[in-house]
Parts: structure tokens; sequence; C-alpha cells
């Protein structure tokens, strides 16, 4: 890829762009714009980090890949709400196993300090939540205890290394989380005019966070190792 890192400031740049376009056409309530927009943020995502890393993490790429499918199936919230869940499901449970393969032993206190924060937000977030959920109810839960999960990871990452990478993973599920947990509360709690607006501004914020992480930490093994 290193022929192609030319590429990587017009290709960052088109995300910013088809980003800011997708958040106009949801603010604008035009659904051409986001039709078109939503689908190729992720992909020029994924296109940024290939060219600007050394060491690809394939998994962090089919993550990335069943992002995508979340989003295109989530443009039908209505027929589709479902199979956006799983997609995302998925992505979640690829980033704990991503991110906990690299975690430092940290003690029992961690450990707890960690645990609570979330397990407090998610039992709130699905009490609310609980009573319109009907036959979601199980999968809502599912999805929250792994997203959840992966707060937890990025805490317990940023716990026993507290730098500035750690930080940016912590940031970027914490605004996955936030992101999801709006989605819920407009669709099965109460609908706010801000939450279209903000739940995009937040997710994508979270994938570039982590994409910066990802980045970050790949670097960082090279420079390890000698390599770079």
């Amino acid at each position: 890829m290193m022929r192609y890192k030319r590429f990587s400031k017009p290709v960052f740049l088109f995300f910013i762009l088809v980003s800011l376009l997708d958040v106009v056409g949801i603010f604008m309530e035009n659904p051409f714009l986001q039709t078109v927009c939503k689908p190729m943020i992720i992909p020029s995502l994924i296109a940024w980090y290939l060219i600007k890393t050394d060491a690809i993490n394939k998994w962090y790429v089919i993550a990335l890949f069943f992002s995508f499918i979340g989003d295109v199936l989530l443009l039908d919230k209505i027929n589709l709400f479902i199979f956006g869940i799983a997609a995302f499901l998925i992505t979640q449970v690829i980033y704990i196993f991503i991110f906990s393969k690299g975690l430092a032993k940290v003690s029992r206190q961690k450990k707890l300090a960690s645990i609570l924060p979330f397990l407090l937000f998610y039992s709130v977030l699905i009490s609310i939540l609980s009573p319109n959920l009907n036959d979601l109810l199980i999968p809502v839960m599912v999805y929250g205890m792994a997203i959840s999960i992966f707060g937890t990871i990025a805490l317990l990452n940023y716990l026993a290394v507290k730098n500035k990478l750690s930080m940016t993973l912590l940031q970027g599920a914490l605004l996955f989380i936030l992101s999801d947990s709006m989605i819920a509360l407009n669709k099965f709690h109460e609908e706010q005019s801000f939450y279209p607006v903000t739940i995009m501004l937040t997710y994508i914020a979270a994938q570039y966070l982590i994409a910066s992480y990802m980045l970050g930490s790949e670097s960082k093994v090279l420079d390890k190792d000698g390599v770079t």
C-alpha cells in the first residue's frame, strides 16, 4: 500500500464530504442525499485505513464491512431494523475480539471499575426501553450487552495504559454507545427532533476514532518490532 500513501488525504477528505452530506440530508430530511451518501461513509473509511496502514488487520476490515451492511439495511428502519441490528452485532463481536486480544493484565479493582458503569447504564437503558420492545426485547438486550462489553474492554485498555491512544479507543466506544442508545430511545421511547443528526454525528466520530486507534496501535507494534 506504500505507493498509494499519497491518496490518503483525498480519500479522507472524501470520507468527510460524504459524511457531512449525509448529515445535511438527515437535517433537510432529504432521502435521496441520505441514500446516496450514507453507503459511501464506511467504504471510504475502509479505503483510508487500507491506504494508511502498514499492517492490515483483516478482522477490523471485516468489522467495518458489517458496519457498512448495517448502514445500508438501516436506511429502512421499519422493515430491516432487526437485520441492521444483526449486522452491527457482528461488528461489535469482532471489535470485542480485536480489542480484548491485546488487553494487558489488570487488577480486579480496575476490572470492577470498568464493568460497573456500563452495567448500570445498560440496566437503566433496558428498563426504559423494555415496555415498548415487545418481540425485539431479546435482540436489543443482546446487542446492548455486546456494545456494553466493548465499552468495558475500551475502559479496561485505558485503565491499563493511560495514554492518548487508549483514550482514543475509549472515546470511540463511548460515542458508539451514545449513538446506538439514541437510536433505541428515538425508536422505542420518545422521538426527539435532534436525535437523527446527533445519532449520525456520534456514529461517524466513533468509527473515525476507532480507525485512528487501529492505525496508531499498528504503528506502535511496527515501531517496537523495528519494522519502520
